[in-house]
């Protein structure tokens, strides 16, 4: 596509859509538009970013679906401007420190990576409101998660063997997905989880979803009479 056309394109809509190509390279003209503010480069095949990705700091929307990414350039944490990011089914095996400057960020999308874990830093992101980490090798929950308080958080398809007790005062979670994990039980305190009102089926379903798990009488069979059910039963006397 000629470069005057994609111009012409970014200036009237601040959108750039290069997405389901075979590139591997991101043209060099790319990171000169500086007004752009959301860009998607998803289903192409990238393996990296270069750290020229910090002059777009007008991008809102970053789309990277489906791509080959083994890690994200620091200097995104330059974006401070960025609301969403989408980062899913790339091989990831880390999230940048740098990412944590990104404090306007509401939604992140991490799934179908090999993230083992998040960093500290991400415990800024005060805006977040869902954080999807479903399909990577993570073995707990992250610690940086209990001070994003109006959380949806999704991290089914894991290695989580246990909840902490630390994640039941996280009063305002609204979805909660840790199916396809490890767990045997629950800890006492989650029936302070008030907002999940009720066990979910469906991914996109607000709720608890937990009952895909190898989970041991009585936890198991109280789970059969709903979530009321459980919170009666884990509620101290």
């Amino acid at each position: 596509v000629p470069l005057e056309l994609i111009m012409f394109c970014v200036t009237c809509s601040r959108t750039l859509e290069i997405n389901e190509q075979p590139l591997s390279l991101t043209p060099a003209e790319l990171w000169e538009l500086r007004e752009l503010q959301k860009l998607n480069l998803s289903m192409n095949c990238l393996c990296s970013l270069p750290p020229a990705l910090s002059a777009l700091d007008n991008l809102v929307i970053l789309n990277l679906w489906g791509n080959n990414l083994s890690r994200l350039p620091p200097e995104i944490g330059l974006l401070k401007k960025l609301r969403v990011l989408f980062a899913c089914r790339n091989r990831l095996s880390e999230v940048p420190e740098e990412l944590g400057s990104c404090t306007c960020l509401e939604v992140l999308s991490l799934a179908n990576n090999q993230i083992t874990g998040l960093p500290g830093s991400l415990a800024a992101m005060h805006n977040l409101t869902k954080l999807n980490l479903s399909h990577n090798r993570i073995s707990h929950i992250p610690t940086c998660v209990y001070s994003m308080k109006g959380l949806i958080l999704i991290v089914e398809g894991n290695s989580i063997h246990t909840l902490p007790k630390t994640l039941c005062f996280l009063e305002s979670l609204e979805l909660l997905n840790v199916d396809f994990n490890d767990l045997q039980s629950v800890p006492v305190e989650m029936y302070l989880l008030s907002r999940l009102r009720r066990l979910a089926c469906h991914p996109l379903d607000k709720g608890l979803h937990i009952i895909h798990n190898p989970l041991l009488k009585p936890i198991q069979e109280v789970l059969q009479g709903g979530l009321s059910a459980l919170y009666n039963y884990l509620k101290p006397t």
